[in-house]
């Protein structure tokens, strides 16, 4: 151990009769582990935020859609489906019909999107079948006894729809489509019984509110849309080149197809989110800024409490280098102790979030995330470690950086000086 090194914990290790600079220092510390454990627990929460949020989203939807932006459908779906499984990195492909409805069930309605997927391809190009709590995805297929004369079609439901249609598994509902159709009475909407076969829940309450599923034969049926899709859902191996993958799509299929992925579909949430980190990232930065200059004060009381071993050590041969480091490594040390306790209280936190957020909602009778307003039912969390690194390295660089002046101005004491006014 140099003597540098030995001096400086000298200094931290307060007489009795400087026990403020003691209660200085660990405030000092104080205030650099909670700024560390703050920044590590809100990047943890804000990264499970964003990938619980992508994984609900990616549950119901497929990682890239295909469309005609020049047609009112597309016709020739199975064709581009053949086209669009030879390009590299698709794993599956499947048609799909999307429009807006309004679904009814005694004095009760509700205005939905409704989509028509083919049962056997949908689980290979989404999570629906894993979102399942009530019957299967199969379901939606009319059984030979019911495509002979059954007046009804099947349907599957949110849960959270279901709850405010209050309609359930065997329960007929009527499907009023907005388009009118003319008849020599005027206009009337066209109405058709659906049978409810199965509900989902994928955990977002704005799918499981507002979304339904059919048969693309159905979808078919009731739109008018003979041999005609809305667009073809794409699932990808790795949805983190989802937007290559649709990029080369894109060039490969031409006009009149449109092809967009999953990012950029939900860009605006997304962007959001990423805006939300950065300036959260932003905010508590400025904790561990005010623990820096807390470590700058510190450092100066530390300074002009030690004028008289400075003196020495100067008379005694130390450099003004050896004086700088002295000082130095004290910023350094109270940097690295905050940290490591700073770390340690935010890896500790963040497996146990929701555990103390339920202990805080039963203290104060309260719910820290309805349905109705958040994308979530639960606090999601997870460790960015490269995130935590990057905020370890910075913080313990602040507090070194702090300690500078404090050691400039120590090594620049005339040891004439320090001995005079003892």
């Amino acid at each position: 151990m140099s003597f540098e090194l030995f001096i400086s914990l000298r200094h931290l290790k307060s007489k009795r009769a400087q026990k403020f600079i003691s209660l200085n220092t660990w405030i000092s510390i104080g205030g650099v582990a909670l700024g560390v454990m703050a920044l590590i627990v809100v990047i943890a929460v804000m990264s499970g935020f964003g990938k619980d949020l992508r994984d609900k989203i990616l549950g119901t939807n497929s990682h890239i859609v295909v469309t005609n932006i020049t047609r009112s459908g597309m016709d020739n779906f199975e064709s581009v489906i053949t086209k669009v499984m030879q390009s590299e990195g698709i794993k599956a492909a499947a048609p799909f019909i999307l429009n807006q409805v309004m679904l009814t069930f005694g004095s009760k309605s509700s205005g939905v999107v409704v989509r028509g997927v083919d049962p056997e391809r949908e689980a290979m190009v989404s999570d629906l079948e894993k979102n399942m709590i009530q019957g299967e995805i199969g379901m939606l297929k009319r059984s030979k006894k019911a495509k002979a004369g059954s007046r009804h079609d099947n349907i599957i439901l949110g849960k959270e729809l279901s709850h405010k249609l209050g309609a359930q598994v065997g329960d007929a509902i009527s499907m009023v489509s907005p388009v009118s159709r003319l008849t020599p009475m005027g206009l009337i909407p066209k109405i058709k019984l659906f049978k409810v076969v199965g509900l989902f829940e994928s955990g977002m309450f704005e799918y499981d509110s507002s979304l339904a599923f059919i048969s693309v034969q159905s979808a078919q049926r009731f739109f008018a849309m003979k041999g005609k899709v809305s667009g073809i859902e794409i699932r990808v191996e790795d949805i983190d080149r989802a937007d290559q993958i649709a990029e080369l799509l894109q060039e490969n299929l031409g006009f009149p197809y449109y092809v967009r992925d999953w990012m950029r579909m939900n860009k605006n949430l997304f962007s959001a989110l990423r805006l939300e980190k950065i300036v959260m990232f932003i905010i508590l930065i400025l904790i561990i800024l005010v623990a820096a200059f807390n470590i700058v004060s510190t450092l100066f009381m530390v300074v002009m409490e030690k004028t008289k071993e400075i003196a020495i050590l100067k008379s005694m041969g130390a450099s003004r280098t050896s004086i700088m480091k002295i000082f130095s490594f004290q910023g350094l040390i109270i940097g690295l102790l905050g940290t490591l306790i700073g770390c340690v209280g935010g890896f500790t936190i963040v497996p146990n979030l929701n555990e103390i957020v339920g202990f805080i909602e039963n203290i104060f009778g309260i719910t820290a995330f309805p349905s109705d307003v958040y994308y979530l039912d639960k606090l999601p969390s997870e460790i960015q470690y490269m995130d935590s690194f990057l905020i370890v390295v910075f913080s313990i660089v602040i507090c070194f950086v702090a300690s500078l002046y404090p050691a400039w101005r120590a090594s620049r004491l005339d040891p004439v000086d320090g001995l005079r006014y003892e």
